[in-house]
């Protein structure tokens, strides 16, 4: 995948933002940072809602998780740029694969995508989610994150927790040998989540993309070869 430079014809594009008067440095500092990020840009001139669809796109070119005909769940999937890369992949609008989207947000449609308001985490869902699917998943994918605090450790803590969720709804739903993938951060607090993750699945490992931005502490748990339901130990 080649990485935009954000120059043109030797000139700089940098946009700069002048700080409003209602608007805080911070948002003023996301806002200029919005502008001049070539995943942004990129993302407005191929059609994806999101940059993070070429974080998607980017670990399924190196990992090949995407397969034509594949069943797959996307957690907290608005506004859809992980179900617009799935759907494409799987090729769910030719009727090969399907892609199912929850999310507790509305969302506009997407050719090829199933869409359920829903919380994965209710007692119904993985039921509820393989009746769309028509049968268990091959991979659940989640790039979900707790809204930040400012707090790292709480940050930490939050988002490697819904990781933690994800992770109990995908060995309700994988078909064995699927795929399991979350956004976590870095900083060594998913100690708890990797151990379980290896216990169910063959190989697990952590995953940057490039359209992850440098700066940031975020990074993906991939966990493939999906070992089955694990019986509970006779008491």
């Amino acid at each position: 995948m080649t990485k935009e430079s954000g120059r043109e014809g030797g000139r700089s594009l940098k946009t700069r933002v002048k700080t409003a008067r209602k608007r805080s440095l911070s948002s003023t500092l996301w806002l200029e940072r919005q502008l001049n990020d070539p995943y942004v840009a990129r993302a407005k001139r191929e059609g994806y809602r999101s940059r993070a669809a070429y974080k998607l796109i980017e670990m399924d070119d190196r990992c090949h998780l995407l397969q034509p005909g594949g069943r797959i769940v996307d957690l907290g999937a608005a506004p859809g740029g992980w179900s617009q890369v799935a759907a494409a992949r799987v090729k769910a609008k030719e009727g090969k694969g399907k892609v199912v989207a929850v999310d507790l947000l509305d969302m506009e449609p997407i050719a090829g995508v199933a869409f359920a308001v829903k919380d994965f985490n209710d007692a119904d869902a993985p039921e509820f989610i393989k009746n769309m699917l028509g049968g268990e998943a091959d991979g659940v994918m989640s790039d979900m994150a707790a809204n930040a605090t400012g707090h790292k450790a709480t940050d930490h803590l939050r988002i490697v927790a819904l990781a933690e969720l994800a992770a109990d709804f995908a060995c309700d739903v994988l078909a064995e040998g699927g795929f399991f993938v979350a956004k976590v951060l870095q900083g060594g607090t998913e100690g708890q989540l990797l151990a379980r993750l290896k216990r169910d699945f063959s190989t697990v490992r952590h995953v940057k993309p490039a359209a992850s931005r440098a700066d940031s502490a975020e990074l993906y748990v991939l966990a493939t070869g999906f070992r089955g339901r694990q019986e509970a130990p006779a008491s």
